[in-house]
Parts: C-alpha cells; sequence; structure tokens
C-alpha cells in the first residue's frame, strides 16, 4: 500500500498543469515542471552545465595542528606539515601553496632537496613521499612504505642524492632519492653498540653527517647512546653512553665539537678528542639548591649550536628548560650569545623551531640571521641580527583564528573605493616594534592577473571582533589575505560586573559579545551584527571621529503558543479560514513566581553617555531582546537590512520585528502566528495551563553551546548530565536540548542496535501537557508532498506516560553556568563514514546545530516513539531512516522565522506598481509578503510614520525557507534598492547639503524596470519556486533534495548571467538556472563531517565560494570551468632557478691542518653494485601521479595511443637503421681484420723460429 501511495504521488507530482489550468507546485525529484505563466517570457538562459566545475582554490589562514617545519636556505621557501597530512609551502608575500597526503596520516618530518625543487615527507604511516615543487600544483613523484619499521627521523645531507632514515628499532637506512629504492647498506642497532651492551639503545632521534668528514655519520639514540659510524669502515669510531636521554644534537662547523640536549633540561657539550665524558654540562635554567643540587628542570626538546664571523660567541638556540616550580609559565624559546641570555615567551607551545643562516653550507661559519618558530596556533620569526631580538612582521594571514572564527561573510564585486578606505582607517591601529628589515622567507615568483575586482571577506569571531579582510591580492585568485581593519563589538555595552547582573550575566559568562551572523551593504557602508546575547548593533561608517551616544532599542518578542499544526486543503492561496478560531495571544509577564523576577531586562548592558568613536565603524543603534517572565530571549535566526528604506528586520522562533533606524523606533513585534491573520493555514492549539519554561530557557544560549569542540565536554546550562538526575527521573526535555557536541559519547553508539533505554511512554519528568496533537502537515492538496513519509492520522494525540507529564522544571540556582564559547571551528561532531551521504536525522538537529533554536520542518510530521539511546543515536550521527519524520515529543514545534528580505514587490495580487515590502519565510516552509509603506520626502521620511501592515499573502513551499531572490522579465537579477554612503559627521557644507542618495528606489525606475512584473525565487531545504508577481503562480518548481536538505543557497552571479547554487548537507554542491531551475552541476564536494563547515560556508558573486575547513583556515572554492581551466596560470611558482652559492676557500693553513671537510663518493658505498639490493619486504615503492609515469598513465584516448604507437614505430624504425649501420660497420671491420691477418701470416711464413 505504501509503494502504490509513493507511486500516486509520483505521477500526481509530475503533471505539469492542473485541470483548472494552475500550475501545480510539486514534482518529482530532479525533474523540473513548467506551467502556463501569465505572459508569454521569452527569456533566453545562457549558463550551460559546460560552464560549471568545482576546484580548489587558495586556503589561508594558519596550517591547523602542525607538526613539522624545514626550509630551504637557497630558495628561501619554507614548508610546515600537519597532523590531518596537509603541508604548507611558503614563500614571499602572495607565495602560498596547500598539498595534501591522500592517506591523511600526520607529517612527523620534513626535509628539502635544498635548491632542486623537491621535498621529502615523512608521514605517520611509515611512508616516505618524494614530491615535486617545481610546477605550480606540487605533487608526489614516488613515495616509499615502510612495511616491518616505523620511521622516527630522516636526514638528507646538502648536494647529496642518499636520505638517511632513521627507525624505532634503533636501524639507520638509506634511500636513494632519484629512484626512491633502499639501498642494501643498513647501520643496524646491533651492529652500532658495543657487544656487551645488554639494553637496547631505543630508537634513532638525529642522525647527521659531520661537518669534517661526510664518510662519518652521527647517530643519537633515545636512551642516551652517541654512535659516530664510519660509513667507509662499517664500524663504530667511538660510542658515548650517557646517562640522560638525548632529544636533539647540534654540530659546531668545524665538526670538532656537538652539542646535545636532554630530558632533564641540561646540555651537554662533547669533543672528539675525548669522548668519555662530556667537556661542558649546563643547566640553563636550573639554579643550585642549598644543598648543592640543580633544581630539576622540563626537557630542553631541540637545540641549535651557531657561530657567527663578527662575534667569537657562538649563538645557542634552544627549547625548554625551565624549571618544574615555576608552574605557569608560557613556553620559551631562549636564545644565549655570549653571557647573554634572552628566554622569549610564546602564547602557544612550540612545535618546531629552525635557525636560518647565510650559508647551505655545514662546515662553514653558519652566520644565523633569524630564526622561524613554529607555534601550535601561531607563526613567529624571530630577528637575531639586532639586539633587543624583535620579530618580524608576518606578511601572511595567520592571525585568522586570533578568536575563534564563528561566522565569515564573502563578498565579490564591492565598490572599488571601500578597500582603500577600510585600509587606510585600519593602517593606524597596526601594531609597532616590528623589525625593520625584510621578511627573510621571500622565495617563489608572485603572479599577478590581468583582471581585477574587490574581493572582500568578512569574519565574525567569539570575542565579539570583526575583522575585513582583502582578498583581491592576486585578481580573480587570491593568494594572500590582508587584514583591512577590525572592529569591536564589545566597546558598545558595560563591562559586567561580578554579580551585578544576576542571572543575566550568568547567560553570557565569558563571551556575550560572540558574532552569530553578519549583514553589511557596501554601497552605503551600513554594517549589522547579530550577536549571542540575542542583540543586534548597526553600524554607520564616517572618516572622521565623532562624540556621539549610542541608541538603545528593546524589544519584547516572546510567544507562549503551542504551535501544533495542520496543514489547509489548499497551496499558494492568498487566503486562509481559521475554523479553530484560536487567536495568538502573548502572555503577559508572572509576577506571582519566583522566576518571573528576571522581566523585560535584556542580556547586555548598553553605554548610555557619550562615547568618543575614532574614525571607521561607530555604533549608531543596538536593538535587544529582553527576558520575558524569566526566561532568555530566543536566538536571532535571520536579519536584513535595507539602507534605501532606513528600515531592518529580524525574527527568531518566537517571530518577527521590524525596526525603523532611521527615527529609532519599533515598527512591528508580532508573532509569528500573528502575522498571518486569518490567512493562517493550520490549525494551532494553545498549550495546556503552563508552558514548560525548562525548554524555552534553554533556546538562548542553544547556539552558543554550537561552539564547543567535543573535546573539551563543556557543558551549557540546558544540558545538565543524567548523573545530576535520579536513576528513573530522566528529563525528555533535556535529551532534546542536549547538544551533541556537549559531551563525548562512544562511536559505537552510532550503529549499535542494542541500545533499548526505556520507552519514551515510561519516562518521568517530560515536562509537557498531558496531551496535545500533532498532525500530518506533509499532506497538501490532497496528496503526500513527502515521497518518504508514512500514512498518518491527523489529529492523532500522544499522552505521555504518568501524572507528572505537565510538571515544570525549570533552572535553578545549582545548574551550572554557561561557558566559554567556541567557534564555529570547534563544532566536531563524531560522524560514521557510511551514513555521511545520507544526511542528518532530521532538520531539527541540524538548526540546533546552526542557530541554536529547536524549530519544526514542515517534512517532520510523524509520531515515533524512540528510546532514549536510539533517539540519542540519530541525534548525534548523519544517518537518516527511511522516513524524515522524528518523534513529536523530540521536538519544540515553535515555527521560526528562518529568512527576511526586504525588496522592491508586490504584496498583493491586485498591486499594479512594485512597493517596498518585506519578504518572510519560515520554518515551515511559508512565505509571508508584508507591504510597506514609506514616505518618499527626506524630511518626511524622518518625521512622518513608516507603516507596515501583514496582508496574509503566503506561499507555500516543501522544508524551511533559506533564501530570496528576484529577477526582471529578461531573467536579470533585480538589485535591491540602497542609499549611497555619506559621511555623517563630515564638516558641514553650506554649498553642498548632505542629502540621502538613493538608488533604484523611486517609482518611475520602479515601474520601468518591473511594472509588467518580475519573477521572485524563493528557495527552502528541500526544493526552488519560481513564482510571477503579482499573480504569485508557480512557474517552475524542482525539489532538490529528498534524501537530505540544503544548508546554504545564494543567488549569484557566474558568466554574466545568474543561477541558484547550493550545498547541502550531504556534501553536494549544485547549481540550478534561473528562471527554469534546470540542474547545472550536482557534485560530492565533501563530505559534512562537522558543523563548522554549515556554519560557515557561503557562495559569493564570480563562481567563488569559501567555507572553514579546519578551526584555523578558511578554504576558497571556484564553481566556474573558466576560473578552473585559467587556475594553473593564476597560481605562482614555488621554484625559481637559484644557482647554488659556491663554497668557501678555506686556504692553505687551515686545509693544511685539517680543517677542509673530506667527501667520498657515496654511490660507491651505497649503490646497488656495492651494497645489494635492501629486502624486497621492507619497504614497497609506489609510483606517484605527479611523475613521467603518472602523467603518461593519465593520458588517455584513442589519439593519444596512436600518437605514441606512431613514435614508438618511429624510434623502432630509427634503432633497426641504427643496428643495419652498425652491422655494416662490423662487417667491414672483421674483413679488414682477415686481411690484415693474412697479410700477417705470409710475412711470416718463410721465417725461421731464430728470426722472430
Amino acid at each position: 500500500m505504501k509503494k502504490f501511495r509513493k507511486v500516486l504521488d509520483g505521477l500526481t507530482t509530475s503533471t505539469p498543469v492542473n485541470p483548472g489550468g494552475s500550475p501545480v507546485c510539486g514534482s518529482a525529484a530532479g525533474t523540473p515542471s513548467a506551467a502556463h505563466t501569465p505572459r508569454d517570457l521569452e527569456i533566453h538562459e545562457t549558463l550551460m552545465s559546460e560552464h560549471f566545475q568545482i576546484c580548489k582554490t587558495v586556503r589561508h589562514g594558519f596550517p591547523y595542528q602542525p607538526t613539522a617545519l624545514a626550509f630551504d636556505p637557497v630558495q628561501k621557501i619554507l614548508a610546515i606539515g600537519c597532523r590531518s597530512g596537509g603541508v604548507r609551502v611558503l614563500g614571499g608575500p602572495g607565495v602560498d601553496c596547500h598539498c595534501q597526503h591522500e592517506s591523511g596520516a600526520a607529517v612527523l618530518q620534513l626535509q628539502f632537496l635544498i635548491n632542486e625543487g623537491a621535498l621529502v615527507t615523512a608521514c605517520a604511516d611509515d611512508t616516505l613521499h618524494l614530491w615535486n615543487l617545481r610546477q605550480r600544483r606540487p605533487a608526489i613523484l614516488h613515495s616509499l612504505k615502510f612495511n616491518r619499521e616505523r620511521i622516527t627521523f630522516c636526514h638528507l645531507p646538502f648536494q647529496s642524492k642518499w636520505l638517511y632514515v632513521g627507525t624505532e628499532r634503533g636501524n639507520t637506512h638509506i634511500v636513494n632519492i632519484e629512484s626512491f629504492v633502499l639501498s642494501g647498506y643498513v647501520i643496524m642497532w646491533n651492529k652500532a653498540i658495543e657487544l656487551s651492551t645488554k639494553t637496547h639503545p631505543g630508537p634513532v632521534v638525529h642522525l647527521s653527517d659531520s661537518p669534517k668528514d661526510e664518510g662519518k655519520l652521527l647517530v643519537g639514540y633515545e636512551g642516551g647512546t652517541i654512535v659516530m659510524w664510519d660509513l667507509r669502515a662499517k664500524r663504530a669510531d667511538f660510542r658515548i653512553y650517557y646517562d640522560e636521554a638525548i632529544h636533539s644534537v647540534s654540530w659546531h662547523h668545524e665538526g670538532r665539537q656537538f652539542m646535545c640536549s636532554h630530558s632533564d633540561g641540561s646540555l651537554s657539550m662533547w669533543n672528539l678528542r675525548n669522548t668519555a665524558k662530556p667537556f661542558q654540562v649546563t643547566f640553563p635554567h636550573g639554579k643550585t639548591q642549598r644543598d648543592g643540587k640543580k633544581e630539576s628542570c622540563k626537557p630542553i626538546l631541540k637545540v641549535e649550536y651557531k657561530t657567527s664571523r663578527n662575534s667569537s660567541d657562538a649563538f645557542v638556540v634552544f627549547s625548554g628548560g625551565l624549571s618544574y616550580d615555576k608552574a605557569g609559565r608560557r613556553p620559551t624559546l631562549t636564545i644565549m650569545h655570549g653571557k647573554a641570555i634572552t628566554v622569549l615567551e610564546m602564547d602557544y607551545p612550540i612545535v618546531e623551531f629552525i635557525v636560518l643562516c647565510e650559508t647551505p653550507y655545514l662546515n662553514e661559519v653558519q652566520e644565523p640571521y633569524a630564526v622561524v618558530v613554529l607555534l601550535e596556533k601561531d607563526f613567529v620569526v624571530v630577528d637575531l641580527t639586532q639586539s633587543n631580538f624583535p620579530i618580524f612582521e608576518n606578511p601572511y594571514p595567520m592571525d585568522v583564528h586570533e578568536s575563534p572564527v564563528t561566522c565569515t561573510a564573502y563578498f565579490a564585486d564591492c565598490p572599488p573605493d571601500i578597500i582603500p578606505v577600510l585600509y587606510s582607517i585600519g593602517a593606524k591601529h597596526k601594531k609597532t616594534g616590528y623589525s625593520h628589515k625584510d621578511w627573510p622567507v621571500s622565495g617563489g615568483v608572485w603572479n599577478v592577473g590581468s583582471q581585477t575586482y574587490p574581493e572582500i571577506i568578512i569574519t565574525g569571531h567569539a570575542d565579539g571582533s570583526i575583522k575585513f579582510w582583502d582578498a583581491t591580492a592576486i585578481p580573480p585568485l587570491s593568494v594572500t589575505l590582508q587584514m583591512l581593519y577590525k572592529l569591536k563589538t564589545s566597546k558598545v555595552f558595560e563591562k559586567p560586573k561580578t554579580g551585578e547582573m544576576g542571572r543575566s550575566a550568568e547567560l553570557v559568562e565569558e563571551d556575550p559579545y560572540a558574532v552569530q551572523m553578519i549583514t553589511w551593504c557596501p554601497q552605503s557602508r551600513i554594517f549589522c551584527v547579530v550577536g549571542i546575547s540575542a542583540h543586534v548593533i548597526l553600524y554607520r561608517f564616517s572618516k572622521n571621529d565623532a562624540n556621539t551616544s549610542i541608541t538603545s532599542l528593546e524589544v519584547r518578542l516572546q510567544c507562549e503558543m503551542e504551535d501544533v499544526i495542520s496543514p489547509s486543503d489548499t497551496e499558494n492561496t492568498p487566503c486562509f479560514s481559521d475554523p479553530s478560531g484560536h487567536s495568538p495571544q502573548l502572555h503577559s509577564p508572572r509576577s506571582n513566581t519566583p522566576d518571573s523576577v528576571r522581566d523585560s531586562i535584556p542580556c547586555l548592558k548598553v553605554k548610555d553617555r557619550m562615547i568618543r568613536m575614532p574614525p571607521g565603524y561607530q555604533a549608531e543603534l543596538v536593538l535587544q531582546l529582553l527576558w520575558v517572565d524569566g526566561e532568555p530571549p530566543q536566538q536571532i535566526t535571520s536579519l536584513d537590512l535595507n539602507s534605501a528604506y532606513g528600515l531592518l528586520a529580524l525574527g527568531n522562533c518566537n517571530g518577527l520585528a521590524v525596526v525603523d533606524y532611521l527615527q529609532k523606533t519599533v515598527l512591528l513585534c508580532m508573532s509569528t502566528v500573528e502575522l498571518y491573520g486569518s490567512a493562517d493555514p493550520f490549525q494551532r492549539l494553545t498549550r495546556s495551563p503552563r508552558k514548560n519554561r525548562q525548554s524555552t530557557s534553554d533556546f538562548c544560549m542553544r547556539g552558543l553551546s554550537n561552539f564547543y569542540s567535543d573535546s573539551k565536554k563543556r557543558i551549557r546550562t540546558s544540558y545538565q548530565s543524567l548523573t545530576e538526575l535520579s536513576d528513573n527521573q530522566v528529563s525528555l526535555d533535556l535529551e532534546r536540548s542536549k547538544s551533541p557536541t556537549s559531551a563525548p559519547y562512544s562511536p559505537s553508539l552510532h550503529n549499535d542496535p542494542r541500545g533499548t533505554g526505556e520507552p519514551v511512554s515510561n519516562l518521568r519528568s517530560c515536562h509537557y501537557s498531558p496531551v496535545f496533537y500533532l498532525l500530518d502537515n506533509d499532506h497538501v492538496n490532497g496528496h503526500c508532498t513527502s515521497p518518504t513519509s508514512q500514512p498518518c492520522a491527523p489529529g492523532r494525540a500522544r499522552v505521555p506516560g504518568g501524572p507528572e507529564g505537565a510538571r515544570l522544571a525549570r533552572r535553578g540556582p545549582g545548574r551550572p553556568p554557561f561557558r566559554k564559547a567556541q567557534s564555529a571551528a570547534c563544532m566536531e561532531v563524531s560522524l560514521p563514514v557510511s551514513s555521511l551521504t545520507e544526511g542528518y536525522p532530521s532538520r531539527r538537529a541540524m538548526l540546533q546545530q546552526l542557530h541554536g533554536v529547536s524549530m519544526y520542518s514542515h517534512d517532520e510530521h510523524h509520531s515515533t516513539t524512540y528510546s532514549w539511546s536510539e533517539r540519542e543515536s540519530r541525534e548525534n550521527s548523519f544517518s537518516r531512516s527511511r522516513s524524515s519524520s522524528v518523534s513529536s515529543i523530540d521536538r519544540e514545534t515553535k515555527e521560526a522565522v528562518t529568512t527576511v528580505q526586504f525588496a522592491e514587490s508586490y504584496g498583493r495580487k491586485s498591486d499594479s506598481l512594485p512597493t517596498p515590502c518585506l519578504w518572510v519565510g519560515t520554518s515551515l516552509g511559508l512565505v509571508l509578503i508584508i507591504p510597506i509603506s514609506i514616505p518618499m520626502d527626506e524630511q518626511e521620511r524622518l518625521e512622518d510614520p513608516v507603516t507596515v501592515a501583514p496582508t496574509g499573502t503566503v506561499l507555500m513551499l516543501k522544508g524551511s525557507v533559506l533564501r530570496f531572490g528576484f529577477l526582471d522579465c529578461g531573467g536579470a537579477l533585480i538589485q535591491n534598492p540602497c542609499e549611497m554612503w555619506r559621511d555623517q559627521h563630515a564638516p558641514e557644507d553650506p554649498d553642498r547639503p548632505r542629502k540621502r542618495k538613493l538608488v533604484n528606489f523611486s517609482p518611475s525606475s520602479s515601474q520601468e524596470a518591473s511594472g509588467d512584473g518580475h519573477l521572485a525565487v524563493v528557495c527552502s531545504e528541500r526544493q526552488a519556486k519560481v513564482f510571477f508577481m503579482p499573480s504569485q503562480a508557480c512557474l517552475y518548481v524542482h525539489n532538490i533534495t529528498e534524501s537530505s536538505f540544503v544548508l546554504r543557497a545564494d543567488i549569484v552571479s557566474v558568466c554574466n548571467s545568474v543561477c541558484l547554487a547550493c550545498f547541502c548537507a550531504n556534501g553536494h554542491i549544485m547549481t540550478l538556472s534561473l528562471p527554469s531551475l534546470r540542474p547545472l552541476l550536482d557534485i560530492s564536494y565533501l563530505p559534512l563531517t562537522d558543523m563548522r563547515i554549515a556554519r560557515t560556508f557561503c557562495f559569493t558573486n564570480g563562481g567563488q565560494a569559501l567555507y572553514l575547513c579546519s578551526p584555523t583556515e578558511i578554504q576558497r572554492i571556484t564553481y566556474s570551468q573558466e576560473m578552473c581551466d585559467n587556475l594553473q596560470e593564476m597560481l605562482g611558482e614555488l621554484f625559481t632557478p637559484i644557482e647554488t652559492p659556491e663554497a668557501q676557500n678555506r686556504g692553505f693553513l687551515k686545509g693544511f691542518f685539517g680543517g677542509n671537510a673530506q667527501t667520498f663518493d657515496r654511490e660507491e658505498l651505497f649503490g646497488e653494485a656495492a651494497a645489494g639490493k635492501a629486502s624486497r619486504s621492507l619497504a614497497q615503492h609506489i609510483p606517484g601521479q605527479g611523475g613521467m609515469e603518472g602523467m603518461k598513465a593519465a593520458a588517455g584516448g584513442v589519439v593519444g595511443e596512436l600518437a605514441r604507437a606512431r613514435i614508438a614505430l618511429d624510434e623502432r624504425g630509427q634503432r633497426l637503421g641504427e643496428l643495419e649501420d652498425r652491422t655494416a660497420l662490423m662487417m667491414s671491420s672483421a674483413d679488414t681484420f682477415s686481411k690484415h691477418a693474412h697479410e700477417l701470416m705470409l710475412k711470416c711464413k718463410d721465417k725461421k723460429w731464430y728470426q722472430f
């Protein structure tokens, strides 16, 4: 019966026109349906599938979780390896390349082939890779997989093709870089140590050849053993056994002594003349105690020993070594130069550091000039040429994550004057004290494109700061970001004192200013920020400072409706009747309850005094939602601003508010139900006597909980653990509001069918009224709009068990306070790989992660009983059942405002001309059009009221509404009216009075542009529709997805046309033509492994998009085929031909007294002829796709095969011809030899023996 119903549904929805002639807004998934239009629209669509292709372009920010560092002193390029298997190669400003190992194994060590354009990476899966850096897209030439031993250390001598590889077993293998195969020469650990030694020396932690003699290899073992191995004689010259573990070794350039760092915080100096004991042992940070013993110190993880020409004292640079009693000290880098000891404190733990020297030769005076320090979350370069050791100003955007990123916005083709203005303002606040020398990492070539258009990336952060980034350094592709301007929203508010605000202070304890949403009008330069504390700040840009006060508006937006709904019998009709007769009510504050003390107060306090604001963005208005009857305000889920209208609209799960920011008044503040009036298509029943406060108070900070990583186990106020409750008393509301990232859980929970918790009907303290109704609302127009839905009886009651069903549970004083907000970058969810392509368990679960509110989507309609463990598993994984429904008890059935947009449109069918309107989309898939009456005269606009009157115009889609867009009858995108920027704080000019200059906002222009109507594009999480206005007829409809849902949708310009770009929860990126909604692109780009991607993904014009690929990095991609084709030319060159510097002539005396380094032929020792072949089972060679073999294998097709066959035939013919010539030459030579032999025989035939 179910299959038969689905077949009928498919037949019904595939019909383009119903018998009455009106368009039917339903189609099979992936098949757009068309209907007769009110007028013949002849729109020529130019976009084709050939115009689209997905490709990664560049990555900005700090490499996430760095593990290794390397530097090429000749090419002046630097490489950073990461735990995720990524490698970032950095050169001069603009030279930035990201590479990724397919295995995803962590990078343990990096080794440049100095001045050869190649890089060797050693990964945690015991594989060596050789990267070719001579091409713009680096690729792997060879790989060598070790099967029986684990790699611990690698060393590649300068100008050598033999790589030394130390292993965990203590053996040292040798790899030929050219062929990437193992040599038969092996230094076994048991041969390196003395036979009398009874213990294993440990893994190899150091390998280096002697600066004095390349035939001597110094091998350091973790246990404290050091061996000087004679490569020619294949024996040990000397062995050192030290009591402390060794972490690193560094040579003096003369090769007569070396320095070791140890686990006890000491440095030991060794002389080759006497290796019985170190001639010097120092504890740089260890003080002598009263008993004469040194205090215990932390290990010195690495030491560098470098000499300088200008000073007889050497530089000793090391990390660690602080005493244990100094708790709380930051990680340090110590620089010892003579008797001077400088300790540089770092903000983060040190991962690796390298001392940059003038020469690549180890046997010359090193002449250090800088230290590159790689930290866990930062990258610092210290200038060693100045006595105060200043740092260099970093040209790379390494501070994107200075405060965790919580949201992003991407604007292409901005006004050309905006970037210089922002840069000039931001340059005044830059830090000083940097080194005056040029950035030392200056390698590579930076290509400059021919076309340019301004691009700006805006990032919002957890501390309330906003950063504007210039992304137009290499048009049309930027390889570097330059921060233009930084704005701190926290300066608008008073700092809350301890205990001053009581419960509202708890709400925003540590990160009250975290940015959730950004809206920017580049033309008017008006900027709006939505904060985590349910506040909106409006900024205006000014080049002049000003002393002004900030206007604060408070909005009481709270609804106590139980939005239990049932669909009406029609769709897309402007008017609906409400037979139930229930009118929505806003409950008044209750003062007779203890929790109603917190009423009509905001979460934060705005500064109420005159404030001096510097040039730049200056706060003008702050809008705050209030506490209502002891409940905090809900998260703001949608925001839009129109500078021409002077209006701002915001919505959340309670309703909608419209604000006139010119007159500083609230025009409209209504619940979502009130907006419909008599046109409400659903029957709604009010909640019985009193609503659960627990769940509502949870909503405000639920979005904030999404910023927290799983590993830190941060638990918000509403997410108390089960251990806080009694054994038999489990709160349904607690489970429902629990964030998937709030507590760790076992990965096996996703797929374990044995979890059978207590049935829902047996759970106590469910915090719901005894009876409420859930009606199936996927049934519209007499058929089911969801092909995966199950038959369900409208009006089925759900009765939770137990008399405590209506018990209220409020947040008591014992509940834990709110903790610090992390970024969208930290919102990681543990996911089973097998279910990544199936999407989330419900739209509600995703929206709780994205916006922090509990919403009810149009396609979540069935009442299904799950056990506790089953429902928790569904919340925390991406697996989706055959039905898209969730438990009725597992959701808060509130209808949220998910998107709002101002536009010149038609509020009623009878309108003949477009007027200012506000389009409102809800989580139930409903679209409301609200006309706005705005005075035209500038003076009247500032004095006369603006009228906002909902008309009841309702359109319907399946799924939560995400995006609006408007096209004219020619298919061109209609730009929203806007105001041109004017500096309100500029000096008065009597000759040129400041007046508002509006664009696209006049009756004449509106009539010419869209007097004959226009097209409205509406995209929801499930489908897209195109309506013709003002008739509201549905022209096209396309079901985007059935197995997943859309997370982000934008209407963008590509190739001089427009399209609808969508990013789905299953990782697919899609583009649809407009207005016909033809599928142009559908590619599975990346699995949605965490909420960071969903929260930060955004499209922009020109075929570009970006998202936060890690907590510290922004990944930019393109979906334009043209940009993919030109990408190779846009990228910079990592390798540039540079002549290798010549070694210094050390002179006769130094050579005579043994100062010159001795060289030897490694090929003679390590080659196959001398050392033989290594065991095949020890390592496996894997050819890479970056070499010629990969290129030949990749080149396919009949033409290529014929060409290669023809070339092979020509070569064979040529070889045959050469063979014939050689054969003829040999025959001629044989004839000559025979002739000479015959002559010699004749000459000697008659001679006697004594005549010879």
